[in-house]
């Protein structure tokens, strides 16, 4: 009876401290209000049964309101009638806001924690669904890779984000990192956010908002975004804020996405960063080589060992450590190496740029500069350092932050595309003949080469594995792919030619 369920999801929500049981017959009415629903004479909204999964709740009320004609039925629709439905039962901005800092007096850790489990508990990151994503660890020269494949967000085009970045922004919210997000009740082309809560910080002087990514693509996963609707930009700012935000938040790491096409993320609309309590294989990589800056003797610079180009920072002091981080970016901005195969400008067109990761650790602060360029050519028309046509069928969107620092985020395609192969391996065809495989088929007949105890394998684990640690070999393809300078003997004469031109 959807009644029952009405108060079952009150319950669930004093169960969580979403609400007190004081706020059960204001939160009950809201939610019968919502439903369309009249009760009996006799109802008591008290009784529910708040350990009931939250998932199963919600589909009973939003099963019921497509069968009564509330809402049509479809995902998007479902989606922003439950987020209504959850809206009711989140406590207010204010009264988050007051209990973080509460918190934060006690430690930042606890204030976090709080945070989190409260966007979990309201359904804003969906965790049920996350649960879902297919994740796996493969082991490469340079650790051990994250390996995800993302059920809950589509795959982006590349030349699509970066013509979002010049389209003009004419509805309201103007993106989903504004923070006018903060209750908005959503449309059919905008997620509702009724559930999502900011809490403001202040980093390098600058108003920014923290919430939780709700594709949670690591643990606790957050979203430091600009109060201002303006457009990504690497400096001397954007280092100061990423070394304040670990100052204040010191069990936690922090990048930002790159500020120009190709090799930024996939929002270059809006300034924001991304952190999250997780140790990436990146954070873990050793130092491949040491040098010393002049003027900056006193901070620890080296190369990192990794497939990408990456110069790592260390030092106490933050002020120094930006500078430093300026004085690099500012001299990769106008670096060119032909020789490397790329340029730094065409015209007024910049093509180098910097990804940045910042962390605390036994007290010093860490910087990772991970050197980017977005040239094309005829060949590699997506980009040059950018995942190579080869692996299109793999990955093929920009590799941002969070695949930098060596997490895959793959398309969901992949896992309906994986259960084809694992099928047409164990059955012993040939794979150019599915045409579901097309994309594929190169590649598959490669992994069965390699492989050929696969080939008509009664083993589903065995094929499963060998799948895995192949899509995984690609991801780190794709990392050498966008290395500026690559890890090989060339590579890193090249390297060293750039550190030179830093009196290094």
């Amino acid at each position: 009876m959807v009644l029952n369920a009405v108060k079952d999801l009150t319950a669930y929500g004093i169960r969580h401290h979403l609400i007190g049981p004081e706020d059960a017959v204001y939160a009950g009415n809201q939610l019968l209000d919502v439903m369309k629903l009249e009760p009996p004479a006799d109802f008591q909204i008290d009784g529910g049964d708040g350990s009931r999964p939250l998932e199963e709740i919600l589909k009973e009320l939003l099963d019921d309101a497509v069968s009564r004609g509330v809402i049509e039925d479809g995902t998007a629709t479902r989606d922003l009638f439950d987020t209504r439905l959850m809206g009711v039962l989140t406590p207010r901005p204010s009264q988050v806001i007051s209990q973080f800092h509460q918190y934060y007096q006690e430690s930042p850790e606890k204030a976090t924690d709080y945070f989190y489990q409260l966007s979990c508990d309201s359904d804003y990151v969906r965790t049920y669904r996350i649960v879902k994503d297919r994740r796996w660890k493969t082991a490469t020269p340079y650790g051990d890779f994250d390996i995800t494949i993302n059920l809950s967000k589509p795959e982006k085009d590349p030349r699509a984000i970066a013509a979002a970045l010049k389209k003009k922004q004419e509805m309201y919210p103007k993106c989903l990192l504004c923070r006018e997000n903060e209750g908005y009740a959503g449309r059919l082309d905008h997620p509702a956010r009724q559930t999502i809560r900011l809490i403001p910080l202040t980093l390098d002087g600058a108003r920014y908002y923290m919430q939780y990514s709700p594709y949670s693509y690591y643990h606790e996963h957050c979203i430091v975004l600009s109060q201002k609707h303006e457009p990504m930009h690497i400096d001397r700012h954007a280092f100061a804020s990423l070394l304040d935000f670990v100052h204040q938040f010191p069990h936690y790491m922090i990048g930002s996405n790159a500020d120009i096409p190709i090799v930024g993320g996939s929002i270059l609309t809006h300034e924001h960063f991304q952190g999250g309590k997780y140790e990436f294989a990146m954070a873990k990589a050793p130092i491949r080589q040491t040098f010393t800056i002049p003027g900056f003797q006193d901070i620890q610079a080296g190369i990192v060992k990794w497939p990408m180009s990456v110069i790592r920072l260390v030092s106490k002091d933050r002020e120094q450590l930006c500078d430093c981080a300026d004085h690099i970016l500012q001299t990769w901005i106008h670096y060119s190496d032909e020789e490397a195969g790329f340029h730094a400008f065409d015209g007024d067109v910049r093509h180098n740029t910097i990804t940045p990761i910042a962390r605390k650790r036994d007290g010093k602060y860490e910087l990772d500069l991970v050197l980017r360029n977005n040239c094309t050519s005829e060949k590699y028309p997506f980009g040059i350092f950018h995942p190579h046509p080869e692996y299109h069928h793999i990955k093929r969107e920009n590799i941002g932050l969070i695949e930098v620092m060596g997490l895959a985020v793959l398309p969901s395609r992949l896992l309906k595309d994986m259960e084809k192969m694992k099928e047409t391996v164990m059955k012993g065809q040939d794979v150019s003949a599915v045409p579901a495989l097309e994309a594929h088929a190169p590649w598959l007949k490669e992994v069965e080469q390699r492989h050929p105890e696969i080939a008509g394998s009664t083993d589903g684990n065995l094929v499963d594995s060998v799948l895995q640690q192949e899509v995984g070999t690609v991801f780190l393809h794709v990392l050498e792919d966008c290395g500026v300078f690559k890890d090989t003997e060339t590579g890193r004469a090249q390297f060293a030619r750039f550190l030179q031109t830093l009196g290094a």
